[in-house]
Formats: structure tokens, C-alpha cells, sequence
């Protein structure tokens, strides 16, 4: 959908300094170079200017989506269980902000208060019990306009401090134990100094927790002797794993990659001692959309077995090729290790047999590309051939995704994966062999870089995603915000649902939530026989006071005979970016599914069918639903369309409605879509430009702003008699 119209204006052409080397003449290089000089500063100048005009940047124009409330920052940004400590927060329209909530009980805050007994802004007391699990959680701040988006919140074992001072040079080092987690924000322009005692012999972990908890921090992080020279270093996110030299002062360094910094730059740089050999387990990380997907129902905890190295399949001295035996079905796990790591599995089976081969490694947080190759081996009078039987690579995304990463012609959530999942129909009795290789790992030698593989008989199955309905604009905007679900008064917010299906399940999908707020409905438009999209729209009533609830969001389906309900995850952006020009959206899973009324503004628009309760009609004819129109604002623009979701309307016409009108109608070819006899949902969407009008604390009236938003109807049930036979 193209919601924006949107004035636009090319840049003028702007030079940054690090571009004035190729375009200041030369000195004292004679004619001829400044002759060179000018024909390249001239066909630069063309160059920049083309680029200008088929890349236009946006200039002044609406904003997108009406004001949410999203929290930003805490600091810090995790505590020790068992432990009582102070919390500030920031964020966006966190207006009369009353309470910091959890995603679970055992984490808890009060408002901190002042010398004279009241709340201090934006400051609360937040008390972890001894019990709580570690791990990583939702806070939350429910504001004026309801529930606001999250961010994470760490839990964990050891003791917990906070940098207090500047520590950008060596001798202002700050100083850390080991055994410890320090939280802070990243110096602009500068590095961040630390300095810890360490033991000869003494085996320790730095490790530094940042886009794993929302920062926007790519960090760069170095170990140092106590002069500052560098003994080793981490430019990709991973842990440093370090045996101490010699008795002595070291000094940990901690930038950003192109030495960023600033609020949303923060990290918890945590230092532990671990005994020799044991593995290293790394701070708890926030989950990719793709994640939702993994595992397998009733997969194990643990896999049954494991890879046996030598088995890259190699022949050796004349010896038979290395390949581990396995028989099926099998669940194992291995890991991509060391670099361009090879393992050959080998295994028997049957012709007509047909089994499903499924790994998990990026979906478990690794950088990772799994492929594989099945083989069948036969063995001739030249030795042993193998016949390429099935190639394994990406597991693509159920529904097509924005081609540039944001949200200008699809979701920016990618649901599809590097891992793979595939079927193997056994051509012919005899022995194959699976060759499995890591796409990404011909450079990476990190043990870390495990992987489950599963080979089982159809398990068919699916598992569910949501996400807040994205915003499709043109005219060179994008956009990847964040939207909490927090509903105005009157106000009706669709959730587009993804669905992975597994094994070859192909069946409807039912989508429900509960356990809402006081005040707040929801109603799921089903997902169709086959398809992998469907709709879940959360309506408020006008009326509905401020509250806040966690909801239960799953699907439903019949496989293999028994009603199977599956959880659905909810996804969000871990940052809003209303202008994503200079900067990547990165979206993660979130643990819970928050969903808050605001209590205190209605929405601008509510859609909604003119009469209550189900539409009746023949499902041979033509069918118009008259609409009623609920304003509340005033509007850039007279008129507004409307476009069909639901399963089944997919092919019903977008038409327009009046905004300065209070009822409407649409239309509906029953004969058509030939829909079967019985219950269907529909409802429909469209954008309207709203003047809004910030509230202001003093009785001065805030100027309005024109602002863009996805404009849903409330459901309509519609009950066709007699129609297309089902």
C-alpha cells in the first residue's frame, strides 16, 4: 500500500570533508594536472549530481504514526538477583510515566522518591528476588498514552557496577573485578578504559553485552598489558577468552566500531573467571524475528548424540572416507569448527522411505550458513561414485520481505532463515552419505558456531510470528518504528501473522488472543488452507479506562487429527527509526505480549459497520455493508481508501470513503469470491494524514501536526447463508 503523498525536494549537492581531497585543486603540479584535476572534479560533480536525483533524500514532510510511548534507555541496564537498586530511564513520550513494569513478578519497581517525599522523574527503585531465573526480561513504563515498547533488562549472578566517571585515557581507567558487570554508555569519538588485577595462569572471560540487549553499539573490545598495549582483540561480537601471562594490572578497551557513542550506545562489560577447559557460556541475548520458528515441537532439551570428529569424508592412506555413522532417525548436535569445517554423516535407507532433515544454528543466535548435500554412494568396479540426490540451503521467508530492508514494498521482518529445512524422498535402496558445511565459515574458527541436526519421519506442524502492520511509504521515506501495543480509545491495530509450516502441514489456522485489558477485544482473521499470512486485529473501545494486561497469543489447527495450539511470538524494532536513510532496523522477538489501553486519547478515526452483530447474505449476490465513520480530528485531505484483509477478500476492490462524511458503504461481489456458507471476518485498512495536537501542560493550545497513520477498521462478520460449496 503507498500510504504517503508526501512533498518532496532534492538536496542540493554537498561535499563532506572527508570527499575535499579529490575535489580541491592540486598545488604546484602544472597545467597538465590541473587540467586532469578539472575534468574529474567535473565528472564528479555529474556523477553526485545523478546520484542525487535517483537517490533522493526526504526532505520536511508528515510524520509517521501517531505518538507512542517507547523506552529508550535504562541505566543500568540489568542488576544481580537478590538485590535492591536505582533505575533512570529514557524515552519518547513517556508523559506522567507512573510505574516501570516487568515482563515476570519477581522483578518489581517503585517510584524513587525526593527530599520532599514525591516521585523523582523518571528514577524508580527496581528490587530483583533472590529466586528470579537469569536471563534477560521486558521493561516497560506505562505512561499517559498506555504501555510504551520495551527494552531488555538483564538478570544475573554477579556483582553489578555502574562507571561513574569519564574513563577515556589510561590513567583515568576505571577501575572493574573480576567476577563482576559493569554497565555505561560508549564515549563519542574515544575509547573507554579499564583496568582489572589479573593472576598468572588465571583463565578469564570478557565479554561485552550489546546488541544482545538492544544497544545500537557495535563494539569493538581489546585486552591490554598495563601500558596499553593490545594483546587481543574483538571486532565481531564475540567473547575474549584469556589466560593471564604473568601477575599484574591489565587493561580491557571498549569503542564502537567507527568509534559512535551517546546514550543509545550502552553496554554491560561483564569479566569472569572460568576453570581451565570449561566451555564458555556468554551473556543472554535478545532472539531474531527467524528465531520464532526453532525449535521443533517436542524436540529434546539435549540432543541424543554428537559428531565424532575425523568426519570430513576424506579417504586417508587408502583407508575408508571419514564419515560418521549415524542411523535413523537421528538428533544431533556438532558444531562448525575449526575453519571451512566439513562433516560427512552416512546412514542407510530405504527406497520410498521419505524423511525431513531440519538444523538449527542460525535460529540459535550463530553467524552461520548451513548447507547440505545428500548423496547416494554406490560401489563399481572403479570405486566408490556418489550421485548428488539433494541439495539443503536457506529456508525462505513465508511472505515476501522489504528488498531493501525496510518498510517500502513488504515487512521489514524477515521470518525466512539460513538454516535449513527440506525433505528427502529415498530414491532407491543402499547407503547415503549428507555432507554438511558451514556457507559462512571458511574464515570463522569459533567453536562457538554449533549446530542441531535433526533428520525425523513427518512431524507436520507450524509455528506463528506477529508483528504490528508496517507502514509501506514512497517517495524515498522508510520507516521501521517500533509500536507498542497500546491502543487509543476507538482505535483498531492489525497484527499481520506469519506462519512457518513444517513437514508438509498445509491446514487453516485459527488465530486468538486473551486475556486482554478491561475495555479491549480482539478477533483473528483466519489463516487459509496453504497460506502462510493472516490477521489479528486488537479493537478498544472508545470508553475503555487505562490498563494493561498480558495477553496469550496462539494459533490453532487440526494436524494429523488432533487440535494442535501453538504459541505466536510477537516481534518488534529494538529502535524506532522514523528515517532510516543511515541506519539498518533490527528487529528481535520479544518474551511476552504486553498489550495496554491508553484511557486517555481516542484515536482521530474509528471505522466500524453501521449496525452490530453478524451481516446475513446470500453468497450469490452483491452485498453492501454500510460503515459509520467516527471523527475526531481534523484531516489533511477529504477522502481515504480502504483496501481488504481477511481470508477469502483478498480479490475485493480498494474504493475510497468520505472523511468529511459520517457514514459510508462498501461493496461486496458475493458471486465472486464464492465464499462457502457459513462465518467470515473481514475488515480494511487504509492511511489518513490527522492533524494532531500534542497535549501541553499549561492551558496554551499546541500547534496541530499532520501525521500519517494506518487507519483500521473494526471487524465485520459477515454470515453467508448459501454460497460456494466449502
Amino acid at each position: 500500500m503507498e500510504l504517503l503523498n508526501a512533498s518532496r525536494r532534492l538536496p542540493s549537492v554537498r561535499l563532506h570533508d572527508r570527499d575535499q581531497d579529490s575535489v580541491l585543486p592540486p598545488s604546484g603540479r602544472g597545467l597538465a594536472s590541473g587540467l586532469t584535476w578539472l575534468a574529474n572534479a567535473i565528472h564528479a560533480s555529474i556523477a553526485i549530481a545523478l546520484l542525487s536525483v535517483a537517490t533522493p533524500r526526504p526532505a520536511t514532510a508528515q510524520s509517521v504514526c501517531l505518538p507512542a510511548p517507547r523506552l529508550l534507555t535504562t541505566m543500568p541496564m540489568g542488576g544481580r538477583a537478590g538485590t535492591q537498586f536505582e533505575v533512570e530511564i529514557t524515552g519518547e513520550h513517556l508523559a506522567e510515566a507512573e510505574s516501570l513494569l516487568f515482563s515476570d513478578r519477581r522483578l518489581s519497581a517503585s517510584p524513587k522518591l525526593g527530599a520532599d517525599n514525591k516521585p523523582v522523574a523518571n528514577k524508580f527503585v527496581v528490587a530483583i528476588s533472590a529466586d528470579c531465573p537469569l536471563g534477560l526480561y521486558e521493561a516497560r513504563v506505562m505512561t499517559r498514552l498506555g504501555i510504551s515498547s520495551p527494552r531488555a533488562f538483564a538478570v544475573g549472578t554477579l556483582t553489578e557496577t555502574t562507571r561513574t566517571s569519564s574513563n577515556t585515557t589510561l590513567a583515568t581507567a576505571f577501575p572493574i573485578e573480576v567476577n563482576s558487570v559493569c554497565n555505561a554508555v560508549c564515549s563519542a569519538r574515544a575509547m573507554d578504559y579499564y583496568r582489572f588485577a589479573g593472576k598468572q595462569g588465571q583463565r578469564v572471560i570478557v565479554d561485552c553485552a550489546t546488541r544482545g540487549i538492544d544497544s545500537k553499539l557495535d563494539a569493538t573490545v581489546v585486552i591490554a598489558d598495563e601500558a596499553g598495549r593490545d594483546l587481543l582483540v574483538e571486532r565481531r561480537g564475540g567473547a575474549l577468552d584469556f589466560t593471564v601471562p604473568r601477575d599484574g594490572d591489565y587493561v580491557i578497551k571498549v569503542h564502537e566500531l567507527t568509534y559512535k557513542g551517546g546514550p543509545a550506545y550502552y553496554y554491560r562489560l561483564g569479566l569472569w573467571e572460568l576453570a581451565p577447559g570449561a566451555p564458555v557460556v556468554r551473556q543472554a541475548a535478545t532472539q531474531a524475528v527467524n528465531a520464532f520458528s526453532w525449535p521443533p515441537v517436542g524436540l529434546a532439551t539435549t540432543a541424543g548424540a554428537a559428531e565424532a570428529e575425523p568426519n570430513d569424508g576424506n579417504v586417508v592412506d587408502g583407508a575408508p572416507a571419514r564419515v560418521q555413522r549415524i542411523t535413523l532417525p537421528c538428533d544431533l548436535t556438532g558444531s562448525f569448527f575449526p575453519a571451512a569445517d566439513v562433516d560427512v554423516f552416512e546412514f542407510e535407507a530405504k527406497k520410498g522411505d521419505t524423511w525431513w532433515i531440519e538444523i538449527g544454528s542460525e535460529r540459535l543466535g550463530r553467524p552461520t550458513d548451513p548447507a547440505a548435500l545428500v548423496q547416494r554412494v554406490v560401489d563399481g568396479p572403479q570405486g566408490e561414485q556418489r550421485i548428488d540426490v539433494l541439495e539443503l540451503t536457506d529456508i525462505p521467508s513465508p511472505v515476501r520481505v522489504s528488498s531493501n530492508g525496510y518498510a517500502y514494498d513488504g515487512p521489514p521482518y524477515n521470518a525466512g532463515s539460513s538454516d535449513f529445512l527440506g525433505r528427502l524422498v529415498v530414491p532407491e535402496d543402499g547407503r547415503y552419505r549428507l555432507r554438511l558445511t558451514d556457507l559462512f565459515g571458511g574464515t570463522r574458527s569459533d567453536p562457538a558456531n554449533t549446530y542441531r541436526l535433526v533428520i525425523r519421519p513427518a512431524a507436520p506442524d507450524f509455528a506463528l510470528v506477529a508483528w504490528a502492520l508496517h507502514m509501506e511509504l514512497r517517495n524515498g521515506d522508510r520507516n521501521a518504528l517500533s509500536k507498542p501495543l497500546s491502543l487509543r480509545g476507538g482505535a483498531t491495530m492489525a497484527l499481520e501473522v506469519i506462519a512457518l509450516r513444517r513437514d508438509g502441514f498445509d491446514g487453516e489456522i485459527s488465530l486468538e488472543m486473551d486475556q486482554l485489558p478491561k475495555g479491549m477485544s480482539a478477533r483473528g482473521l483466519k489463516m487459509a488452507a496453504g497460506q502462510s499470512r493472516g490477521v489479528l486485529l486488537l479493537t478498544a473501545d472508545a470508553d475503555a479506562p487505562r490498563s494493561f494486561a498480558n495477553a496469550q497469543f496462539v494459533g490453532r489447527a487440526m494436524v494429523a487429527g488432533q487440535e494442535a495450539v501453538r504459541p505466536c511470538r510477537v516481534a518488534s524494532m529494538a529502535w524506532p527509526i522514523p528515517d532510516a536513510w543511515g541506519e539498518i532496523p533490527r528487529p528481535r522477538l520479544l518474551f511476552d505480549v504486553a498489550v495496554s489501553a491508553s484511557g486517555a486519547e481516542q484515536a482521530p478515526l474509528t471505522i466500524a459497520p453501521l449496525n452490530a452483530g453478524p451481516i446475513e447474505a446470500n453468497g450469490t449476490g452483491k452485498l453492501t455493508i454500510p460503515l459509520k465513520l467516527i471523527r475526531r480530528s481534523e484531516f489533511s485531505g477529504s477522502t481515504m481508501q480502504l483496501r481488504p484483509m481477511g481470508c477469502g477478500f483478498d480479490r475485493v476492490p480498494s474504493f475510497n470513503v468520505t472523511l468529511t462524511e459520517d457514514k459510508s458503504e462498501a461493496q461486496l461481489d458475493l458471486a465472486a469470491l464464492k465464499l462457502p456458507p457459513g462465518d467470515h471476518w473481514l475488515a480494511f485498512y487504509g492511511g489518513a494524514v490527522a492533524k494532531y495536537r500534542e497535549p501541553k501542560k499549561d492551558s496554551t493550545a499546541a500547534p496541530p501536526t499532520d501525521i500519517v497513520d494506518i487507519v483500521v477498521t473494526e471487524p465485520i462478520h459477515l454470515r453467508v447463508t448459501t454460497g460456494a460449496t466449502p
